[in-house]
């Protein structure tokens, strides 16, 4: 499951380890904005026309500005390893899994996800990650029930969950169901004016973020 690309940076502080969030460049933007031509050449720029950045706008749609996240940087910085991250924009099948073991120092497998998965069926296949790695979930507003919050309690791996969350809950159901997530290791409300209220029966690390274009 894939989430909308953002230019936002945000940090989350843990005792020892910290996730930040680094942009992706926009693929047409990678390229310089301009296509090359069948000859090799570079295409034609209309006249008076602006010259793209090579790291394209900051200044997003409003669509770009939901409350999501793109494929988040994840530093521990107590390992000292050479470790390697894999990230994935879906549930990784069997064989993915499978293939991760080839891969020298995995240390972690990010997971970003653009909605709360519904039940355990598609996150069991997780339990397959190789032996000592982590595997790290963001995942975006309250959980839609309990039964979201127990599809993660079945997981038999090592797990950090970071919760991004547009504010405080519509009701004291969704703290209540954040609160029995095993592997729940911090919220962060977005919000333009941050505030504990509705936060205070939370009994996990909480931070805040506020973007501003």
């Amino acid at each position: 499951m894939r989430l909308p690309s953002r230019l936002l940076v945000f940090a989350v502080l843990a005792a020892s380890s910290g996730c930040a969030h680094i942009p992706e460049v926009p693929p047409a933007a990678s390229a310089g904005g301009t296509p090359q031509s069948a000859a090799g050449g570079a295409a034609a720029r209309p006249e008076g026309a602006p010259v793209a950045s090579p790291l394209g706008s900051p200044f997003a749609s409003d669509r770009a500005r939901q409350n999501a996240l793109d494929t988040p940087l994840m530093i521990d910085k107590t390992d000292m390893r050479i470790g390697t991250t894999v990230q994935f924009r879906h549930i990784p099948n069997a064989s993915e899994l499978h293939d991760l073991s080839q891969l020298p120092g995995l240390a972690r497998v990010v997971l970003s996800f653009e909605s709360w998965p519904a039940e355990y069926a598609p996150l069991q296949v997780l339990n397959q990650a190789p032996e000592g790695v982590e595997v790290v979930a963001i995942l975006p507003g309250w959980p839609p029930n309990r039964a979201a919050v127990d599809a993660w309690n079945y997981l038999q791996v090592r797990l950090r969950v970071i919760v991004i969350v547009p504010g405080p809950p519509a009701s004291i159901d969704g703290v209540t169901n954040l609160n029995e997530m095993r592997g729940l290791e911090r919220v962060i409300a977005q919000m333009d004016a941050p505030s504990r209220q509705g936060f205070e029966r939370l009994q996990r690390p909480l931070s805040f973020r506020k973007l501003i274009d």
